[in-house]
Order: C-alpha cells, then sequence, then structure tokens
C-alpha cells in the first residue's frame, strides 16, 4: 500500500510524506487536530494529495496572507469546522535604530533567526522593507524572539510581536530576462539565466542542489514550462513566465523572471 503511495514521490520526500501519511491517519482514526509547522508549496501540495485519498479528513492552508508562499495546514477529521480555528501565526516586526535605511536582505534575517536556533519550517514568509521587516512565524516562537532577536547582521534591531491584520507585505521582485533557446531543457536554461557553462549547471543539478517547483530535481533534460519556479542552492532562483513563441531560426523565445 505504502510503497504504492511513494512511486509519486521523489525518494527525497519520502520523510515528508510518512509524517503527513502519520498525521492524517490520526485525525482520521483518532480524531486529532494536528497544526503542522511552515510548509513550502511542494510539502503543501503533497499533504494536499495525501489527503485527497481520504475522505475522513479535511485540511485547512494559511500563510497569514492571501498569496502567502510559506504556509501551516491544520488537519481535522472530516465534521470538523476549521475556518474558526486559529491557525497560530503572529508577525515579528523588526526595526533598525531610528529610521535608517537596515540595508538587508531577506538572507541577513533569516540567517540571524537561524542563528538563534530556530529551525526554517516554523518560520512563513519574510517581507523586507526599506526601514524594517516583517517576518510571519509561529506563535510558539513568538515571545521568544522577541526577547532573543537583537541583532540582524552586525546591526542592532529592535522587535515587537503586531497582529496579523498590520501585517505589510512585500510583492517579489523579478528582473526581466528575454532569452532564446535551443530547447526548454532544464540544463538549457538555468545556464543563460545564471551565466553559467552548461557543463557547470549540469553538477549541481546531479548533485540534488536544484528544486523545480519546491521538488527536488535531478535530471538535467527535464522540460520546463510556463510557471515553473527553478531553485539553485547558492545561486537564487527564477521564474518561467512566458513561453512566447519560435523564431524563424526554430529557437524559443521564453521571458524569465529572477528574484533578486
Amino acid at each position: 500500500m505504502k510503497q504504492g503511495i511513494y512511486d509519486h514521490f521523489h525518494p527525497d520526500e519520502k520523510p515528508f510524506v510518512d509524517r503527513a501519511m502519520e498525521w492524517i491517519e490520526r485525525s482520521a482514526q483518532q480524531h486529532e487536530l494536528k497544526r503542522t509547522d511552515f510548509l513550502d508549496p511542494r510539502q503543501a501540495q503533497v499533504l494536499t494529495m495525501l489527503s485527497n485519498r481520504n475522505p475522513d479528513v479535511t485540511i485547512r492552508m494559511d500563510g497569514g496572507y492571501e498569496g502567502a508562499e510559506r504556509q501551516r495546514a491544520i488537519i481535522g477529521p472530516d465534521y470538523r469546522i476549521l475556518d474558526d480555528e486559529p491557525i497560530g501565526i503572529s508577525v515579528l516586526a523588526v526595526n533598525g535604530p531610528g529610521q535608517a535605511q537596515l540595508e538587508l536582505d531577506h538572507g541577513d534575517f533569516l540567517g540571524a533567526l537561524l542563528g538563534l536556533g530556530i529551525k526554517r519550517d516554523r518560520i512563513g514568509d519574510i517581507h523586507v522593507h526599506e526601514h524594517f521587516c516583517h517576518i510571519v512565524i509561529m506563535d510558539e516562537i513568538a515571545d521568544y524572539l522577541n526577547v532573543h532577536l537583537r541583532q540582524v547582521h552586525r546591526i542592532s534591531v529592535l522587535t515587537d510581536i503586531i497582529p496579523i491584520a498590520d501585517l505589510e507585505t512585500v510583492i517579489p521582485k523579478l528582473e526581466e530576462m528575454s532569452l532564446s533557446v535551443a530547447s526548454m531543457r532544464l540544463d538549457g536554461i538555468a545556464s543563460d539565466v545564471y551565466r553559467i557553462s552548461r557543463s557547470k549547471i549540469v553538477d549541481p543539478i546531479r548533485a540534488g542542489r536544484c528544486r523545480v517547483n519546491w521538488k527536488a530535481e535531478e535530471d538535467p533534460s527535464k522540460p520546463l514550462s510556463a510557471g515553473d519556479v527553478v531553485s539553485f542552492k547558492g545561486l537564487g532562483r527564477f521564474k518561467v513566465q512566458e513561453v512566447d513563441g519560435v523564431t524563424k531560426k526554430g529557437r524559443i523565445r521564453v521571458r524569465i523572471g529572477k528574484f533578486i
């Protein structure tokens, strides 16, 4: 039974599949209500797929705002109404001294939180503004971070817990790129986006350092489609925004948005 389920997922996803199946079974059989940590979009997709196989459970996802990338899930028996259940999300507001421009990026804030011993799955989306940052976090760690987060990349900061209604989101900025490619292969497009030779981009793909739509991808020849989000450890990520027809020479025009 389980082996048949594993066939639908990458081997790297097996530990999460096991955890998700256990959550679902406990809700269905023992009538438990389970709040997960923050899930990335792929984990949310896996959990949804697995819960859809079991008519005795219902789930709700919430990341604190419409369109959140990272979300917590509540899993409950099918008779529970989950809309009124608290999702357990807080917002940590981080401010620099005075109104000085912080000049910090997403990685600086994430690094500071991880440096305090916080696991990545306890942190939701991070919204970096010019003078402050709003970080979506689990309620369970809100007080701890409010007391202990006092420095981000050598800059002293002040923190406050604010209501989710006061969250100010940032729409990710994308650097637009227009490419003309021979095919939609992952390695070919990634080598153009990152300006790295195709032979050098193949190694990190085969080493498991690439994800397509938050799912590990080790096949350099995987074809990409419009809407796909590709990330490489250490190189950043990009989105295939549009496949825009074929040139007279038979090359494919692709519009890419590189996250900056």
